[in-house]
């Protein structure tokens, strides 16, 4: 067998997890050994010094979304924020009517949720996307209804980069008298997000996309103008006010309002780095090779995201043959399946140009030399296996292939 740690490794996955900052695993470290306490244990200072951290942690995170410490929930991660939002709000509102709003390029931490509650019997209005990733907002307000209680629609999506206008789709959904949730597990950290200034009154987020730990999200629901109120989804020893049950991952809160802090201490910057970084792969890439797609918005996308489609390749040969760089095809969560992106289909994307996608992701530890070797590689592969693809020498020699009868057996 080969030995894969001689080939360098580069990783250009960011939107799928992050490594911990080493100051986020410094401030962690003391609460896994010396302050070990449960922050539920009232009786001991063992116990208040984890209540006192988680406490600090809460008011951090919550004044960097201009909300209050009492409004932030701690979960194990965006997952649990999200059916927590949904299946939360659905059980508690249902007197007023069981009607909800997504959008097709949700996470699956969205869909699934509100897939579950068609069976017990809710609507569900999922809004379709133009060719970037955009909902049409005239087409959301018309969807509202007297019997909506929810819209849940995410900030920044996780395939295509795409961001949808928040401030805009709150004030919708406050002129409606709606609540309004939004899945920011991509946006933290990393865009503006004030939940006052955007009429957010539940926003999800995951520290593992941030430079945090895995296992541990937020949930933040608005307590006034309006009061959101949430039947939990969780029970057994009413923690989080009752919210969500369960003993709190000290050193993961903790963690996650340093990785917090430290994105919000030079975020346009640290931000301008990263979309450089982007942008310099994106050159290269299309400077060398034709037939490039991109997916989503050129414009109103995260500056981590770049996703391209190279046409007349399958993005899992392309992935076999790019040894060494770690990205990927499909969403990280939902790449073992086969099936092409729903993301990139909702984009109305082809079959075949969604099979030649892939994600690249950049992040804070990018570097100039990881980007250009990812290049030199990804040109080198799709050149590879365009020599050995007769469609693509059809596509050069002027063929219209979408004009092709292919014969039967």
């Amino acid at each position: 067998m080969s030995d894969s740690s001689q080939e360098p490794q580069v990783y250009l996955d960011y939107q799928a997890t992050t490594p911990v900052d080493p100051k986020v695993l410094s401030a962690m470290l003391p609460y896994f050994q010396g302050h070990f306490g449960n922050a539920a244990s009232r009786n001991h200072s063992f116990g208040w010094d984890a209540e006192k951290a988680v406490e600090n942690s809460r008011k951090s995170i919550a004044d960097a979304i201009g909300a209050s410490s009492r409004e932030i929930v701690f979960t194990s991660g965006a997952t649990e924020s999200n059916n927590l939002a949904i299946l939360g709000v659905a059980r508690m509102y249902k007197p007023k009517g069981k009607h909800i709003i997504t959008c097709a390029t949700e996470h699956k931490a969205i869909l699934d949720p509100a897939q579950y509650l068609v069976k017990e019997g809710w609507e569900v209005t999922i809004l379709g996307v133009d060719a970037n990733g955009h909902i049409d907002l005239d087409e959301l307000r018309s969807a509202i209804r007297e019997d909506t209680v929810l819209v849940s629609i995410m900030h920044g999506n996780n395939e295509i980069g795409t961001i949808h206008p928040i401030a805009e789709i709150g004030a919708i959904c406050r002129e409606k008298g709606t609540l309004f949730h939004t899945d920011a597990t991509q946006t933290l950290g990393k865009e503006e997000v004030n939940v006052q200034d955007m009429n957010i009154d539940l926003m999800s987020a995951s520290a593992h996309k941030m430079y945090g730990p895995k296992g541990v999200g937020i949930l933040y629901v608005r307590r006034r103008n309006p009061r959101v109120r949430l039947e939990p989804v969780q029970h057994g020893g009413g923690h989080e006010r009752g919210a969500r049950s369960g003993t709190l991952n000290v050193p993961g809160i903790v963690g996650f309002a340093k990785a917090l802090e430290l994105c919000l201490e030079d975020r346009e910057g640290e931000q301008k780095f990263v979309a450089s970084m982007r942008d310099r792969l994106q050159k290269r890439l299309t400077d060398a090779l034709d037939h490039v797609h991109l997916n989503g918005d050129e414009n109103a996308r995260l500056a981590c995201n770049l996703n391209l489609s190279f046409a007349f390749v399958e993005g899992e040969s392309m992935l076999m043959g790019m040894h060494g760089i770690a990205v990927s095809s499909g969403s990280a969560c939902t790449s073992a399946s086969l099936e092409p992106s729903y993301v990139l289909r909702a984009l109305g994307v082809g079959d075949e140009l969604a099979h030649s996608s892939i994600r690249f992701s950049v992040g804070r530890f990018t570097t100039e030399e990881e980007v250009d070797h990812a290049a030199d590689l990804t040109i080198a592969t799709v050149n590879k296996l365009r020599a050995m693809s007769p469609l693509y020498e059809m596509a050069m020699e002027g063929i219209d292939l979408s004009t092709v009868q292919w014969s039967g057996h």
